[in-house]
């Protein structure tokens, strides 16, 4: 199977570089000095246990120059992903599917619920997106792991190894557990779900919150959950997207203070969105966010505390240059 991974940063150089040392094809669509480290030393992760590495079969900021892909795995910040869609074509043939391995609720989330239909304007403005990446192409993909760049093309694993992969509409089916059979050859672990919608809901409730209220204040999980009023705010933020996700048929049973403690198991840690914030780089807002705002709009539940919480991260990330200014 020939597989290329669009966006060869934390995410794409963790998935790329076992596959390529497990002598699957992997190539690579990235830019900059990414792009010239992968062409001088191939696919490279840093492990507890040592240097994983594995040859890059191909390696372009054009996908015209690596052709028709078996699978495209997507690994790029979910604001970067209308414009990435724009140049995917070559890579598109009749039997591609495509795996975005990214952050929050994908662009295809609602497709089959016909109340909500129309684009997400949040994800996917004017559905650019949903007309250049067709939905018979796509699986759902969840991430559980933490990873960040170490230097262009060099990435460190910190921790997690989880992937889960499913049909967006649910149920099983070949395609989806022959990508499931090619990722676990990379030693990940990896599930095949009937329900992934259910899987990404799941992950972005606990997202929803610690990430940007860390983005807003610069603190810790710890220092979060260690503050009962901030605990209480987000609390109440993860029951309103509870209340949503069981509308879109994603319930939630477990009480966010059950979910508080599983992130407190996990000691203090910066946040992807506080890292970002910190490095001066574009806040992924819009799809951990902005489109559970919108659903619940569209649903017409009430969300004070997920409003808020976006009116402000949003503002914080405007005056820092993080996050577009609205349109006038």
């Amino acid at each position: 199977m020939k597989v290329c991974i669009v966006g060869a940063g934390a995410i794409g150089g963790w998935i790329g570089a076992p596959l390529a040392a497990a002598g699957v094809e992997v190539s690579a669509m990235a830019r900059g000095e990414t792009l010239a480290a992968l062409k001088t030393h191939g696919w490279r992760l840093q492990t507890a246990d040592g240097l994983v590495q594995g040859p890059v079969a191909g390696a372009s900021a054009l996908a015209s120059d690596l052709g028709v892909q078996d699978l495209v795995i997507i690994a790029v910040k979910g604001q970067a992903l209308a414009s990435v869609a724009q140049g995917l074509a070559p890579l598109l043939g009749p039997q591609t599917l495509v795996l975005p391995a990214m952050n929050g609720v994908p662009w295809w989330f609602c497709k089959s619920l016909p109340e909500l239909e129309q684009p997400l304007d949040s994800v996917d403005p004017g559905g650019l997106i949903e007309r250049l990446i067709p939905f018979e192409k796509v699986l759902g993909c969840v991430v559980h792991a933490s990873t960040t760049v170490a230097e262009p093309g060099l990435v460190r694993h910190k921790g997690g190894n989880g992937l889960i992969v499913g049909e967006p509409g649910g149920g099983r089916s070949d395609r989806a557990q022959r990508v499931v059979d090619l990722l676990a050859r990379g030693g990940f672990d990896v599930t095949c779900s009937d329900n992934v919608r259910q899987a990404i809901w799941y992950k972005l409730w606990g997202n929803l919150t610690m990430n940007p209220v860390s983005a807003l204040t610069g603190a810790t999980t710890d220092r979060i959950l260690g503050d009962p009023l901030v605990r209480d705010f987000c609390s109440q933020a993860m029951v309103e997207a509870q209340i949503i996700g069981a509308r879109l048929g994603c319930p939630i049973a477990e009480a966010p203070t059950a979910r508080h403690a599983v992130t407190a198991k996990m000691g203090p840690f910066k946040t992807s969105m506080l890292q970002d914030a910190e490095a001066g780089r574009q806040l992924e807002l819009d799809g951990i966010v902005s489109v559970v705002h919108e659903i619940g709009g569209r649903l017409g539940v009430a969300m004070p505390s997920i409003g808020g919480l976006l009116g402000l991260t949003r503002l914080m990330a405007r005056g820092r240059g993080l996050y577009p200014e609205a349109k006038p």
